[in-house]
């Protein structure tokens, strides 16, 4: 009978640790709200890894990987996507090596971060599903790899540290970003890499912090991360989204008819009332 559960009961960590200490052999699958992962393992160690909705629209394609890992060019990737569309990761590995285009260094590595790199995404999930299968192989047409798991559950172990505390920092990814004040900051003097960049690029009180993370591709993680560093540099703060109903507009939908001074009013007696029980 196959493991399953649920990610608030089992973290990926969890399940990577799991796997270690059991030297299991089989394939992980979790379901994410928005995405799927599969990895499959040998012995207790990471041969291969995939995610459902990948960014390259070719999960774990040997010539994204390739070219993820700067091995090939655009032009080389856009061919072998062309002419190598019916051949096997194995296969084109083969050729590819055979003409001196990479080596067998250049895939083994490029897969391992490749699939390293996704494991480490999962480690933000806290919602979703998982059921682990035992005894399943990597597909045929894929080239295994083996990661051993000790350094990814230290790196998951950490970022779910990092987590809470960037939970606790930015609870609500509805809330919108502005510009602070302060006149001292130059912004164009600021150090800022290009997933920065590109979040500073969509700050605007309209824009709620969900909505710039979906329009720059990122996780919920990845957004709380670059958005506490901004915070804490001092060159944003947290503000409603322009247009969300306040919790005075919700009493007035409540209490239809009664006047903005006598809904504050009301509002003070409920806090009295309260504060009285």
């Amino acid at each position: 009978m196959a493991l399953q559960g649920n990610l608030r009961d089992f973290s990926v960590t969890q399940l990577l640790n799991l796997v270690n200490l059991a030297s299991k052999s089989g394939a992980l699958l979790i379901q994410g709200p928005n995405d799927g992962a599969r990895l499959i393992f040998r012995e207790g160690k990471l041969a291969y890894a995939e995610l459902e909705n990948d960014k390259d629209g070719a999960p774990g394609s040997l010539p994204s990987v390739l070219h993820r890992a700067e091995k090939i060019s655009d032009a080389q990737l856009n061919t072998l996507r062309l002419r190598a569309a019916e051949m096997s990761d194995k296969e084109l590995g083969l050729l590819l090596i055979n003409a001196g285009y990479v080596t067998q260094q250049d895939i083994v590595e490029g897969l391992q971060a490749y699939f390293v790199d996704i494991v480490q995404q999962l480690f933000s999930w806290i919602e979703g599903s998982f059921r682990f299968e035992p005894n399943v192989e990597v597909p045929e047409n894929k080239i295994p790899v083996h990661i051993a798991l000790e350094n990814l559950i230290m790196e998951g172990s950490r970022q779910t540290h990092e987590w809470d505390q960037l939970n606790v920092e930015i609870p609500n990814l509805d809330m919108a970003l502005t510009f602070t004040d302060r006149s001292d900051i130059n912004l164009k003097k600021v150090n800022l890499n290009v997933e920065e960049w590109r979040v500073v690029s969509f700050i605007n009180p309209k824009n709620s912090i969900r909505q710039i993370a979906k329009a720059s591709k990122m996780s919920d993680l990845e957004i709380r991360r670059i958005v506490y560093g901004l915070m804490q540099a001092g060159l944003v703060k947290l503000v409603r989204p322009e247009g969300a109903p306040t919790q005075l507009e919700g009493l007035r939908s409540a209490f239809p008819g009664v006047k903005p001074n006598e809904q504050k009013s009301l509002v003070s007696r409920l806090m009295e009332r309260i504060r009285s029980i």
